[in-house]
């Protein structure tokens, strides 16, 4: 088995990489465009590996992909590839419009002209918007997207699945909840806070805080995949939850009490514009048809997410660098402080 994995040197299609080389005996080739949160570090693991091959290259560029699928004729894409951060989407909706619907426009076009034998669309639970408590969306959910980037994945998730109904493409679609774990650039909350913890600067709460969001381990998403990927039927959807909903208050009040930092790190700061309040998943058709489910606890996730960034501080400050802090400042530095 070969797999042509879009988007592998960023924090969860990473992950995957390493989980799918360590643990299967399978081949994988890396198409990256290394944007800021592409980090080839984070496949130090791997990159020795006769298996492994690491092609730097954009999802956009037509001719780029065409020839990666000549030359290596996988037999399935995973596709990761996106920009993925909601508040970038705000500030600038271009990059996410152009690189998640039209770089997923290019691959399963070529997939098509190719005869790829399974296309697998990494997605996300933002695409149903924000639901009422106690809801959980099923896969057959309206879909309601609230940003540009979550309407961007709507966006390809649509443009995916007309590909296996129109052209028999054998398309699979996963949805995500909110993952956290090791290697995860620090702008998503949990590594955010942690690194702002570790250096005792302030830890900016969109809000009141009581957005909830169900809480995912890196490395039971990436099981999920691989379960979607073997079992999953074509043309259908899977959500993959974690089932640990959570305030995202609560989630920063756990991050420093781990820490040992005082609660008077706190800076609420303005919500951003279209915040959902709630989002929550059923993974029940995953279960069902390919028997996953999530084995790591939230409590343990976070204490060994804590762990790993405290003992990889230098990895933490290399990626803190440059067009990282530039957006840091632009986009919390001139909020209003909440008092």
């Amino acid at each position: 088995m070969k797999l042509l994995v879009t988007g592998g040197a960023g924090f969860i299609g990473s992950a995957f990489v390493r989980m799918t080389i360590l643990e299967t005996d399978w081949r994988v080739v890396n198409f990256d465009k290394l944007t800021y949160a592409g980090n080839l570090e984070n496949l130090l693991q791997v990159e020795d590996c006769d298996r492994y091959r690491f092609l730097h290259a954009d999802i956009c560029d037509e001719r780029a992909v065409e020839a990666a699928l000549a030359e290596e004729r996988p037999d399935a894409i995973v596709h990761f590839a996106a920009e993925s951060h909601v508040d970038r989407s705000i500030l600038s909706p271009e990059p996410v419009i152009h690189t998640n619907f039209r770089g997923s426009f290019t691959l399963l076009e070529a997939a098509r002209r190719r005869g790829i034998g399974r296309f697998l669309h990494v997605s996300t639970d933002e695409v149903y918007g924000s639901l009422a408590a106690p809801l959980e969306a099923t896969e057959d959910f309206p879909l309601n997207a609230s940003s540009p980037y979550s309407a961007s994945k709507a966006a390809s998730d649509l443009l995916a699945r007309s590909y296996f109904t129109t052209y028999g493409l054998p398309v699979v679609i996963t949805r995500a909840s909110n993952n956290y774990g090791p290697y995860q650039f620090p702008e998503k909350l949990i590594p955010l806070m942690i690194a702002n913890a570790f250096e005792d600067r302030p830890l900016p709460v969109y809000g009141d805080g009581m957005q909830v969001r169900d809480w995912l381990y890196v490395e039971d998403h990436c099981r999920g995949i691989l379960a979607a990927l073997e079992k999953g039927r074509d043309g259908e959807i899977y959500n993959i939850g974690g089932n640990r909903s959570l305030p995202n208050m609560e989630v920063v009040r756990r991050v420093l009490a781990a820490t040992g930092k005082p609660k008077s790190l706190i800076q609420f700061v303005t919500d951003r514009p279209g915040h959902d309040r709630r989002y929550a998943l059923s993974s029940e058709k995953l279960m069902r048809d390919a028997g996953w489910g999530p084995l790591m606890d939230f409590e343990t996730g976070l204490t060994q997410t804590i762990d790993w960034y405290r003992a990889n501080a230098s990895w933490v400050a290399r990626v803190r660098s440059g067009a990282y802090r530039e957006y840091y400042e632009r986009n919390y530095g001139q909020r209003a402080v909440q008092g």
